[in-house]
Protein backbone atom coordinates (compact mmCIF):
# COMPACT_ATOMS: atom_id res chain seq x y z
CA UNK A 1 0.00 0.00 0.00
CA UNK A 2 2.81 1.90 0.91
CA UNK A 3 3.86 2.29 -2.99
CA UNK A 4 0.84 3.49 -4.72
CA UNK A 5 1.34 6.86 -2.63
CA UNK A 6 5.10 6.92 -3.84
CA UNK A 7 3.89 6.52 -7.33
CA UNK A 8 1.34 9.11 -7.39
CA UNK A 9 3.57 11.59 -5.59
CA UNK A 10 6.28 11.01 -8.20
CA UNK A 11 3.82 11.82 -10.98
CA UNK A 12 2.69 14.65 -9.30
CA UNK A 13 6.37 16.24 -9.48
CA UNK A 14 6.72 15.09 -13.10
CA UNK A 15 3.89 16.90 -13.75
CA UNK A 16 4.49 20.38 -11.81
CA UNK A 17 8.23 20.06 -13.29
CA UNK A 18 6.88 19.68 -17.19
CA UNK A 19 4.67 22.84 -16.36
CA UNK A 20 8.05 24.98 -15.85
CA UNK A 21 10.61 26.01 -18.47
CA UNK A 22 14.03 27.41 -18.21
CA UNK A 23 14.83 30.90 -19.78
CA UNK A 24 18.01 30.67 -22.00
CA UNK A 25 19.64 33.67 -23.19
CA UNK A 26 20.53 33.47 -25.91
CA UNK A 27 18.83 31.11 -27.86
CA UNK A 28 21.95 31.11 -30.59
CA UNK A 29 24.95 33.28 -30.89
CA UNK A 30 28.41 33.00 -32.84
CA UNK A 31 31.71 33.43 -31.67
CA UNK A 32 35.42 33.82 -32.79
CA UNK A 33 38.47 31.49 -31.56
CA UNK A 34 39.23 32.76 -28.50
CA UNK A 35 36.42 34.75 -27.81
CA UNK A 36 33.89 35.15 -25.05
CA UNK A 37 30.82 34.21 -24.08
CA UNK A 38 28.22 34.96 -21.52
CA UNK A 39 24.82 32.24 -20.91
CA UNK A 40 22.16 32.83 -18.80
CA UNK A 41 19.60 30.16 -17.21
CA UNK A 42 16.94 31.13 -15.13
CA UNK A 43 13.77 29.91 -13.20
CA UNK A 44 11.13 31.30 -11.32
CA UNK A 45 12.25 29.85 -8.02
CA UNK A 46 15.38 29.70 -5.64
CA UNK A 47 17.79 26.72 -6.75
CA UNK A 48 20.69 25.32 -4.82
CA UNK A 49 22.49 23.64 -7.68
CA UNK A 50 24.11 25.21 -11.18
CA UNK A 51 25.59 22.85 -13.77
CA UNK A 52 26.40 23.61 -17.18
CA UNK A 53 27.64 21.68 -19.97
CA UNK A 54 30.02 22.77 -22.56
CA UNK A 55 30.91 20.82 -25.68
CA UNK A 56 31.95 17.04 -23.92
CA UNK A 57 32.60 18.59 -20.48
CA UNK A 58 30.18 19.58 -17.25
CA UNK A 59 31.12 22.10 -15.37
CA UNK A 60 29.27 22.94 -11.47
CA UNK A 61 29.62 26.12 -11.36
CA UNK A 62 29.45 28.13 -7.46
CA UNK A 63 28.70 32.21 -7.17
CA UNK A 64 32.34 33.84 -6.10
CA UNK A 65 34.35 31.22 -7.80
CA UNK A 66 36.46 32.76 -10.65
CA UNK A 67 38.84 29.71 -11.13
CA UNK A 68 38.63 28.14 -14.70
CA UNK A 69 37.39 28.97 -18.48
CA UNK A 70 33.74 28.40 -17.32
CA UNK A 71 32.67 30.23 -14.23
CA UNK A 72 29.66 31.50 -12.74
CA UNK A 73 27.64 34.76 -13.61
CA UNK A 74 24.59 36.01 -12.43
CA UNK A 75 22.39 37.51 -9.55
CA UNK A 76 23.09 34.40 -7.36
CA UNK A 77 21.33 30.97 -6.85
CA UNK A 78 18.46 32.21 -4.79
CA UNK A 79 17.44 34.62 -7.40
CA UNK A 80 17.16 31.55 -9.41
CA UNK A 81 19.64 32.26 -12.20
CA UNK A 82 22.38 29.66 -13.06
CA UNK A 83 24.66 31.79 -15.81
CA UNK A 84 28.16 31.03 -17.26
CA UNK A 85 30.72 33.11 -18.48
CA UNK A 86 32.81 31.01 -20.87
CA UNK A 87 35.96 32.25 -21.67
CA UNK A 88 38.74 31.63 -24.98
CA UNK A 89 36.48 29.89 -26.92
CA UNK A 90 37.54 26.64 -28.42
CA UNK A 91 37.04 25.08 -32.07
CA UNK A 92 35.32 21.93 -30.53
CA UNK A 93 33.00 23.77 -28.05
CA UNK A 94 31.01 24.35 -31.53
CA UNK A 95 27.71 22.92 -30.97
CA UNK A 96 25.07 22.99 -27.99
CA UNK A 97 25.33 24.94 -24.37
CA UNK A 98 23.14 22.78 -22.01
CA UNK A 99 22.35 23.95 -18.28
CA UNK A 100 20.49 21.88 -15.59
CA UNK A 101 19.01 23.11 -12.96
CA UNK A 102 17.12 21.35 -9.91
CA UNK A 103 13.38 21.08 -9.88
CA UNK A 104 11.20 22.87 -7.50
CA UNK A 105 10.52 19.76 -6.00
CA UNK A 106 10.89 16.04 -6.96
CA UNK A 107 13.97 14.67 -8.53
CA UNK A 108 13.68 15.52 -12.50
CA UNK A 109 16.13 18.64 -13.17
CA UNK A 110 15.47 21.07 -15.65
CA UNK A 111 17.30 21.29 -18.74
CA UNK A 112 17.70 24.06 -21.43
CA UNK A 113 19.94 24.74 -24.65
CA UNK A 114 21.53 27.37 -26.84
CA UNK A 115 23.39 26.98 -29.81
CA UNK A 116 27.20 28.27 -30.47
CA UNK A 117 28.32 28.53 -32.94
CA UNK A 118 32.21 29.07 -33.04
CA UNK A 119 33.20 30.82 -36.35
CA UNK A 120 35.26 29.46 -38.97
CA UNK A 121 36.33 31.11 -41.40
CA UNK A 122 35.47 30.33 -45.28
CA UNK A 123 37.56 29.94 -48.16
CA UNK A 124 38.49 32.44 -50.60
CA UNK A 125 35.52 34.29 -52.94
CA UNK A 126 35.66 32.71 -56.39
CA UNK A 127 34.38 35.11 -59.33
CA UNK A 128 32.53 33.04 -62.24
CA UNK A 129 31.70 35.43 -65.60
CA UNK A 130 32.03 35.14 -69.33
CA UNK A 131 35.66 34.65 -70.62
CA UNK A 132 35.04 37.04 -73.73
CA UNK A 133 37.57 39.88 -72.81
CA UNK A 134 35.30 42.84 -73.79
CA UNK A 135 31.39 43.30 -74.19
CA UNK A 136 29.38 46.19 -76.16
CA UNK A 137 27.04 48.79 -75.06
CA UNK A 138 24.18 47.09 -74.46
CA UNK A 139 25.49 43.71 -73.78
CA UNK A 140 23.60 41.77 -70.42
CA UNK A 141 26.52 40.47 -68.41
CA UNK A 142 26.08 37.77 -65.73
CA UNK A 143 28.65 36.81 -62.56
CA UNK A 144 28.65 34.88 -60.13
CA UNK A 145 30.68 34.93 -56.38
CA UNK A 146 31.18 31.29 -54.65
CA UNK A 147 32.27 31.55 -50.56
CA UNK A 148 33.25 28.25 -49.55
CA UNK A 149 33.22 26.49 -46.12
CA UNK A 150 31.99 28.69 -43.77
CA UNK A 151 30.99 28.86 -40.37
CA UNK A 152 28.39 30.16 -40.42
CA UNK A 153 27.92 30.94 -43.78
CA UNK A 154 29.59 34.49 -45.07
CA UNK A 155 28.12 37.74 -46.31
CA UNK A 156 28.31 38.67 -50.03
CA UNK A 157 27.89 42.40 -51.05
CA UNK A 158 28.33 43.66 -54.71
CA UNK A 159 30.08 46.68 -56.14
CA UNK A 160 30.45 48.36 -59.44
CA UNK A 161 33.59 50.38 -59.14
CA UNK A 162 32.98 52.54 -55.54
CA UNK A 163 29.20 52.48 -55.59
CA UNK A 164 27.53 49.18 -54.06
CA UNK A 165 25.37 47.20 -57.05
CA UNK A 166 22.21 47.21 -55.56
CA UNK A 167 20.07 46.13 -58.94
CA UNK A 168 20.32 43.31 -60.66
CA UNK A 169 21.00 40.76 -57.66
CA UNK A 170 19.82 37.28 -57.43
CA UNK A 171 18.81 35.48 -54.26
CA UNK A 172 21.61 33.92 -52.48
CA UNK A 173 21.94 30.05 -52.38
CA UNK A 174 23.12 28.07 -49.30
CA UNK A 175 24.49 24.70 -49.28
CA UNK A 176 26.00 22.50 -47.14
CA UNK A 177 29.00 20.29 -46.80
CA UNK A 178 28.24 16.13 -46.30
CA UNK A 179 28.93 15.30 -42.99
CA UNK A 180 30.22 18.86 -41.61
CA UNK A 181 27.90 22.01 -40.71
CA UNK A 182 30.03 24.28 -43.06
CA UNK A 183 28.26 26.32 -45.59
CA UNK A 184 29.04 27.44 -48.42
CA UNK A 185 27.15 30.52 -50.60
CA UNK A 186 26.56 31.51 -54.11
CA UNK A 187 25.10 34.43 -55.00
CA UNK A 188 24.57 35.74 -59.20
CA UNK A 189 24.23 39.05 -60.30
CA UNK A 190 23.07 40.84 -64.13
CA UNK A 191 22.99 44.14 -65.96
CA UNK A 192 22.87 46.02 -68.76
CA UNK A 193 26.04 47.66 -69.87
CA UNK A 194 26.71 51.16 -71.12
CA UNK A 195 29.60 53.30 -71.76
CA UNK A 196 29.36 54.46 -68.36
CA UNK A 197 30.82 51.04 -67.11
CA UNK A 198 33.58 50.88 -68.88
CA UNK A 199 36.91 50.11 -67.27
CA UNK A 200 35.52 50.03 -63.62
CA UNK A 201 35.78 46.60 -61.66
CA UNK A 202 33.34 44.42 -60.47
CA UNK A 203 33.94 43.62 -56.64
CA UNK A 204 32.27 40.47 -54.84
CA UNK A 205 33.10 41.21 -51.09
CA UNK A 206 32.66 38.63 -48.49
CA UNK A 207 32.56 39.41 -45.13
CA UNK A 208 32.60 36.82 -41.94
CA UNK A 209 32.96 37.17 -38.38
CA UNK A 210 36.14 35.01 -38.49
CA UNK A 211 37.53 37.29 -40.58
CA UNK A 212 39.93 40.57 -39.79
CA UNK A 213 38.98 42.21 -43.31
CA UNK A 214 36.85 40.81 -45.80
CA UNK A 215 37.59 38.95 -48.60
CA UNK A 216 37.40 39.97 -52.18
CA UNK A 217 37.21 38.38 -55.97
CA UNK A 218 37.40 41.30 -58.83
CA UNK A 219 37.44 41.57 -62.17
CA UNK A 220 37.85 44.87 -64.67
CA UNK A 221 34.85 45.37 -67.24
CA UNK A 222 35.82 46.53 -70.65
CA UNK A 223 32.93 47.79 -72.59
CA UNK A 224 32.93 49.14 -76.16
CA UNK A 225 30.88 52.27 -77.42
CA UNK A 226 30.54 55.05 -80.32
CA UNK A 227 31.75 58.09 -80.25
CA UNK A 228 29.65 60.17 -77.68
CA UNK A 229 29.03 63.81 -77.86
CA UNK A 230 29.56 66.17 -74.08
CA UNK A 231 26.94 68.48 -74.96
CA UNK A 232 24.06 68.92 -77.77
CA UNK A 233 23.88 71.25 -80.69
CA UNK A 234 26.45 73.50 -82.25
CA UNK A 235 30.01 74.39 -80.32
CA UNK A 236 31.41 78.18 -80.04
CA UNK A 237 34.68 78.32 -79.45
CA UNK A 238 35.39 81.83 -77.24
CA UNK A 239 37.89 83.88 -76.51
CA UNK A 240 40.33 83.14 -79.68
CA UNK A 241 42.07 86.58 -80.55
CA UNK A 242 42.27 87.80 -83.95
CA UNK A 243 46.27 87.43 -85.74
CA UNK A 244 46.91 84.71 -83.06
CA UNK A 245 46.70 81.18 -83.10
CA UNK A 246 44.09 79.58 -82.09
CA UNK A 247 42.82 76.02 -81.27
CA UNK A 248 39.43 74.32 -81.78
CA UNK A 249 39.25 71.54 -79.06
CA UNK A 250 36.33 69.28 -78.68
CA UNK A 251 36.03 66.55 -76.66
CA UNK A 252 34.67 63.14 -77.10
CA UNK A 253 33.95 59.66 -75.27
CA UNK A 254 34.73 56.62 -77.01
CA UNK A 255 35.88 52.82 -76.84
CA UNK A 256 37.89 51.74 -78.48
CA UNK A 257 40.10 54.60 -80.22
CA UNK A 258 38.54 57.48 -82.28
CA UNK A 259 39.74 59.14 -85.68
CA UNK A 260 38.75 62.73 -86.41
CA UNK A 261 38.16 64.51 -90.11
CA UNK A 262 37.81 68.16 -90.03
CA UNK A 263 36.25 69.93 -92.98
CA UNK A 264 36.94 73.41 -93.43
CA UNK A 265 35.40 75.31 -96.61
CA UNK A 266 35.22 72.36 -98.40
CA UNK A 267 38.35 70.82 -97.40
CA UNK A 268 38.92 67.62 -95.45
CA UNK A 269 42.19 67.92 -93.01
CA UNK A 270 43.30 64.40 -91.48
CA UNK A 271 45.53 64.27 -88.49
CA UNK A 272 49.47 65.37 -89.06
CA UNK A 273 48.33 66.44 -92.67
CA UNK A 274 48.72 70.22 -92.27
CA UNK A 275 47.20 72.23 -95.40
CA UNK A 276 49.00 73.44 -98.42
CA UNK A 277 49.69 77.03 -96.44
CA UNK A 278 50.01 75.76 -93.37
CA UNK A 279 46.68 77.75 -92.04
CA UNK A 280 45.13 74.88 -90.52
CA UNK A 281 46.49 71.71 -88.67
CA UNK A 282 44.59 68.97 -87.55
CA UNK A 283 46.18 66.94 -84.58
CA UNK A 284 45.77 63.17 -83.73
CA UNK A 285 43.12 62.46 -80.69
CA UNK A 286 44.43 62.98 -77.36
CA UNK A 287 43.76 60.12 -74.66
CA UNK A 288 42.64 62.28 -71.70
CA UNK A 289 41.63 58.98 -69.04
CA UNK A 290 38.32 56.94 -68.85
CA UNK A 291 37.77 56.79 -72.35
CA UNK A 292 37.80 60.61 -73.33
CA UNK A 293 39.62 62.37 -76.24
CA UNK A 294 40.51 65.59 -76.96
CA UNK A 295 40.17 66.47 -80.96
CA UNK A 296 42.30 69.79 -81.99
CA UNK A 297 42.32 71.83 -85.32
CA UNK A 298 45.22 74.26 -84.92
CA UNK A 299 44.33 77.94 -86.93
CA UNK A 300 47.95 79.02 -87.06
CA UNK A 301 46.08 82.94 -87.79
CA UNK A 302 43.19 84.01 -87.02
CA UNK A 303 41.61 85.90 -89.64
CA UNK A 304 37.61 88.12 -89.83
CA UNK A 305 37.35 84.72 -92.54
CA UNK A 306 38.28 82.12 -89.93
CA UNK A 307 35.86 84.04 -87.69
CA UNK A 308 33.15 84.08 -90.12
CA UNK A 309 33.22 80.45 -91.40
CA UNK A 310 32.25 77.20 -90.25
CA UNK A 311 33.85 74.46 -89.36
CA UNK A 312 33.08 70.37 -89.53
CA UNK A 313 34.28 67.68 -87.25
CA UNK A 314 33.38 63.90 -88.00
CA UNK A 315 34.24 61.01 -85.43
CA UNK A 316 34.57 57.70 -85.79
CA UNK A 317 35.89 54.10 -84.27
CA UNK A 318 34.01 51.81 -86.40
CA UNK A 319 31.33 50.88 -83.56
CA UNK A 320 29.37 54.62 -84.93
CA UNK A 321 29.46 57.94 -86.21
CA UNK A 322 29.52 61.41 -84.42
CA UNK A 323 29.06 64.90 -86.12
CA UNK A 324 29.77 68.31 -84.71
CA UNK A 325 28.70 72.19 -86.45
CA UNK A 326 31.83 74.07 -84.59
CA UNK A 327 32.04 78.17 -84.74
CA UNK A 328 34.85 80.30 -83.50
CA UNK A 329 34.29 83.92 -81.64
CA UNK A 330 36.79 86.58 -80.42
CA UNK A 331 34.54 87.64 -77.42
CA UNK A 332 34.90 85.91 -74.36
CA UNK A 333 32.64 83.68 -72.93
CA UNK A 334 29.58 85.05 -71.45
CA UNK A 335 29.04 84.36 -68.13
CA UNK A 336 25.31 82.77 -67.29
CA UNK A 337 23.77 80.31 -64.93
CA UNK A 338 23.37 76.86 -65.66
CA UNK A 339 20.18 75.21 -64.40
CA UNK A 340 19.42 71.94 -64.88
CA UNK A 341 15.84 70.45 -66.54
CA UNK A 342 14.23 70.44 -63.23
CA UNK A 343 14.82 74.30 -62.55
CA UNK A 344 13.60 75.17 -65.98
CA UNK A 345 10.38 73.39 -65.62
CA UNK A 346 9.40 74.94 -62.15
CA UNK A 347 10.11 78.39 -63.60
CA UNK A 348 8.37 77.97 -66.17
CA UNK A 349 5.29 76.34 -63.73
CA UNK A 350 5.73 79.07 -61.51
CA UNK A 351 5.05 81.43 -64.52
CA UNK A 352 2.05 79.65 -65.79
CA UNK A 353 0.26 79.76 -62.27
CA UNK A 354 1.26 83.32 -61.94
CA UNK A 355 -0.49 84.45 -65.17
CA UNK A 356 -3.43 82.00 -64.32
CA UNK A 357 -3.90 83.91 -61.18
CA UNK A 358 -3.60 86.95 -62.29
CA UNK A 359 -6.00 86.22 -65.37
CA UNK A 360 -8.27 85.31 -62.40
CA UNK A 361 -8.22 88.16 -60.23
CA UNK A 362 -8.90 90.34 -63.45
CA UNK A 363 -11.67 87.78 -64.97
CA UNK A 364 -13.35 88.10 -61.25
CA UNK A 365 -13.44 92.01 -61.53
CA UNK A 366 -14.70 92.54 -64.46
CA UNK A 367 -17.71 90.05 -64.62
CA UNK A 368 -18.26 90.89 -60.29
CA UNK A 369 -17.98 86.84 -59.15
CA UNK A 370 -16.60 85.46 -56.36
CA UNK A 371 -14.62 87.86 -53.93
CA UNK A 372 -16.21 90.83 -56.47
CA UNK A 373 -19.57 89.66 -56.65
CA UNK A 374 -20.48 92.09 -53.11
CA UNK A 375 -19.53 94.77 -55.53
CA UNK A 376 -22.37 94.60 -58.02
CA UNK A 377 -24.95 94.50 -54.93
CA UNK A 378 -24.09 97.34 -53.62
CA UNK A 379 -23.82 99.95 -56.70
CA UNK A 380 -27.42 98.49 -57.26
CA UNK A 381 -28.51 99.45 -54.61
CA UNK A 382 -27.14 102.57 -54.72
CA UNK A 383 -28.15 103.40 -57.79
CA UNK A 384 -31.91 103.04 -56.76
CA UNK A 385 -32.23 104.83 -54.01
CA UNK A 386 -31.06 108.14 -55.24
CA UNK A 387 -32.45 107.19 -59.16
CA UNK A 388 -35.64 109.02 -58.47
CA UNK A 389 -33.89 112.30 -57.08
CA UNK A 390 -31.10 112.35 -59.71
CA UNK A 391 -33.98 111.97 -62.83
CA UNK A 392 -36.03 114.98 -61.49
CA UNK A 393 -33.20 117.09 -60.73
CA UNK A 394 -30.58 115.47 -63.34
CA UNK A 395 -33.17 116.24 -66.12
CA UNK A 396 -33.55 120.08 -65.36
CA UNK A 397 -29.88 120.73 -65.29
CA UNK A 398 -29.35 118.90 -68.70
CA UNK A 399 -32.23 120.60 -70.33
CA UNK A 400 -30.66 123.95 -69.38
CA UNK A 401 -27.00 123.04 -70.12
CA UNK A 402 -28.11 122.19 -73.53
CA UNK A 403 -29.67 125.28 -74.10
CA UNK A 404 -26.79 127.33 -73.07
CA UNK A 405 -24.91 125.69 -74.89
CA UNK A 406 -26.41 126.10 -78.39
CA UNK A 407 -26.85 129.25 -77.97
CA UNK A 408 -22.83 129.63 -77.28
CA UNK A 409 -22.30 127.18 -80.10
CA UNK A 410 -24.54 129.06 -82.69
CA UNK A 411 -22.27 132.39 -82.03
CA UNK A 412 -18.60 130.96 -81.72
CA UNK A 413 -17.26 129.53 -84.66
CA UNK A 414 -16.15 125.48 -83.94
CA UNK A 415 -12.63 125.48 -85.17
CA UNK A 416 -10.12 127.97 -86.20
CA UNK A 417 -10.16 126.74 -89.79
CA UNK A 418 -13.96 127.58 -90.16
CA UNK A 419 -12.98 130.70 -89.42
CA UNK A 420 -12.62 132.22 -93.26
CA UNK A 421 -15.72 130.42 -94.25
CA UNK A 422 -18.07 132.03 -91.23
CA UNK A 423 -16.79 135.33 -91.97
CA UNK A 424 -17.42 135.01 -96.35
CA UNK A 425 -20.35 133.38 -95.38
CA UNK A 426 -21.65 136.71 -93.16
CA UNK A 427 -20.70 139.07 -95.75
CA UNK A 428 -22.48 137.38 -98.34
CA UNK A 429 -25.34 137.99 -95.68
CA UNK A 430 -25.09 141.15 -95.21
CA UNK A 431 -24.99 141.68 -98.69
CA UNK A 432 -28.09 140.08 -99.91
CA UNK A 433 -31.06 140.72 -98.56
CA UNK A 434 -32.45 137.69 -96.84
CA UNK A 435 -35.81 136.10 -98.74
CA UNK A 436 -39.17 135.81 -96.64
CA UNK A 437 -38.83 132.30 -96.00
CA UNK A 438 -35.65 132.65 -94.67
CA UNK A 439 -36.62 135.22 -92.08
CA UNK A 440 -37.04 135.08 -88.35
CA UNK A 441 -35.15 131.29 -89.21
CA UNK A 442 -32.07 131.09 -86.76
CA UNK A 443 -29.36 127.72 -87.07
CA UNK A 444 -28.36 126.53 -83.88
CA UNK A 445 -25.50 124.17 -82.95
CA UNK A 446 -26.81 121.54 -80.17
CA UNK A 447 -24.68 120.09 -77.70
CA UNK A 448 -26.12 116.65 -76.40
CA UNK A 449 -26.35 116.73 -72.91
CA UNK A 450 -24.11 114.34 -70.55
CA UNK A 451 -25.42 110.68 -70.65
CA UNK A 452 -26.43 108.68 -67.78
CA UNK A 453 -26.97 105.20 -69.87
CA UNK A 454 -24.95 102.17 -69.39
CA UNK A 455 -24.81 101.63 -72.37
CA UNK A 456 -21.97 102.77 -74.72
CA UNK A 457 -22.30 105.95 -76.24
CA UNK A 458 -22.87 106.45 -79.55
CA UNK A 459 -19.50 108.07 -81.40
CA UNK A 460 -19.73 111.94 -81.40
CA UNK A 461 -21.56 114.38 -83.64
CA UNK A 462 -23.50 117.26 -84.50
CA UNK A 463 -26.53 118.22 -84.37
CA UNK A 464 -28.51 121.67 -85.93
CA UNK A 465 -31.78 123.08 -85.37
CA UNK A 466 -33.60 125.74 -87.23
CA UNK A 467 -35.61 127.91 -84.45
CA UNK A 468 -38.40 129.47 -86.18
CA UNK A 469 -39.93 132.63 -84.52
CA UNK A 470 -42.24 135.68 -86.12
CA UNK A 471 -41.31 139.48 -85.61
CA UNK A 472 -43.60 140.55 -83.42
CA UNK A 473 -45.08 144.19 -84.08
CA UNK A 474 -44.13 146.85 -81.61
CA UNK A 475 -46.68 148.09 -79.48
CA UNK A 476 -47.66 151.31 -79.86
CA UNK A 477 -49.23 153.51 -77.03
CA UNK A 478 -52.59 155.77 -77.84
CA UNK A 479 -53.14 158.75 -77.00
CA UNK A 480 -55.90 160.50 -76.09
Amino acid sequence: MAVLPALFGLLLAVVVSGQISVDITPREAVRRIGGELSVLCKVPYPIDSCRMSVGSKSYRLIPNDGQGDVVYAGLGLKEGECGALIKNIKEEWNGNITCVLPPPQGSIELVGSMRLLVARAPGDPILYSSPQPSFKDGDKFMAQCVVPNGRPAAKITWFLGSVELLAGKHQPVLTTEPGTDLQTISQNVSKILNDDDDNKILVCKAEHEALVQPKEARRQLIVQYPPKRQESGPITIFGLKLGAEGRLNVTVRANPRPTAEWTVGGQTLLPSRPTEGGEFIALEPLQLGNGYYNITLVVARITKEDVDRTYYLQVDNGLGREEFVVRISTMAEPAGVELDTGAIVGIVVGVLILLVAVFLVVFAFATDRWCFAGRRRDNTKSSGESSDTESAVGGRERSRLAGLSARVRAVLPRAKDKVQATENQVADTEDKPLSDDKKGVVYAELALGEQTSTEKPPPPSTEYAEIVYTDQPKETKETN
